[in-house]
């Protein structure tokens, strides 16, 4: 749970400047700069001055090897990024399944008011989407879920289907941004006892090589008035060019939140 939700605005400038001396090649080149970031810039300002700049948030209430970070990301118009202030380094690291791991996609749910106050508006539960990317389509080795708006596109596909996603998984009826996705329902509110790494580890058949997959998770509220996720998983195939990149759902320009 966010313990200390700072302004969506503060430190915005810096977290921008901050990203903006890192070239772009540079960001390629070197797969810790979000790590170094979080964890030589945002944790030390918020340990010394209660200041997490240049990020807009740090978490560190139970302790620094379960908090986290909220970074505005430098792709997006409202794109932020939730980091852990541990180190780990994807969804293949086995510390994601640790018995007392931090719930870093509920957090990161939570976090989605970061994105409203960049877009100076409330969107819908369905607006937003979480995503994790495989190994084989991210470009830094430390954990980070991305927290935006939705594919227009997507979401429609997601509502026209709603009720065809059960419980458990299954092939989603239509591609999402030209690829079949495995999806299913989480029939709760919140993400409380219920941590998708966890959900997508715990299932044999889909589990094998998580360094592979990609986990997006969506809100929504189902036809019979309940409240809810979809949590969709893709699993790489290079011989056909699927990198396993759910990012591919989020809309960066966040054209939603102009309808």
């Amino acid at each position: 749970m966010l313990a200390r939700l700072v302004s969506p605005n503060r430190g915005l400038a810096v977290t921008l400047a901050a990203w903006m001396l890192v070239p772009p090649a540079a960001c390629a080149a070197d797969s810790s700069v979000l790590w170094k970031i979080v964890s030589g810039k945002c944790v030390p300002h918020e340990q010394t001055a209660g200041d997490p700049s240049p990020c807009s948030a740090v978490d560190l209430s139970h302790g620094i090897d379960k908090g986290f970070a909220v970074l505005k990301d430098i792709n997006g118009v409202a794109q932020f990024l939730l980091i852990p202030t541990a180190r780990i380094g994807g969804i293949e690291d086995p510390a994601i399944l640790a018995p007392d791991v931090t719930n870093y996609w509920q957090d990161a749910w939570l976090a989605r008011i970061y994105v409203e106050g960049r877009l100076h508006t409330n969107l819908p539960r369905d607006g937003f989407a979480l995503a994790i990317n495989s190994v084989d389509a991210r470009s830094q080795n430390q954990l980070h879920i991305h927290i935006d708006c939705i594919r227009s596109d997507v979401r429609q596909a997601l509502s026209a289907n709603l009720d065809r996603i059960g419980g458990v998984w299954a092939p989603f009826p239509v591609p999402l941004a030209g690829v079949t996705y495995q999806a299913m329902r989480i029939n709760q509110e919140t993400l409380d006892g219920v941590d998708p790494f966890r959900v997508l580890a715990e299932d044999t058949q889909r589990s094998g090589d998580m360094a592979m997959h990609t986990l997006v998770l969506v809100g929504e509220t189902f036809p019979d008035a309940t409240r809810g996720f979809v949590l969709l998983d893709d699993h790489a195939d290079l011989a056909t060019g699927d990198r396993a990149s759910g990012e591919s759902l989020e809309d960066h320009s966040c054209a939603i939140a102009r309808k």
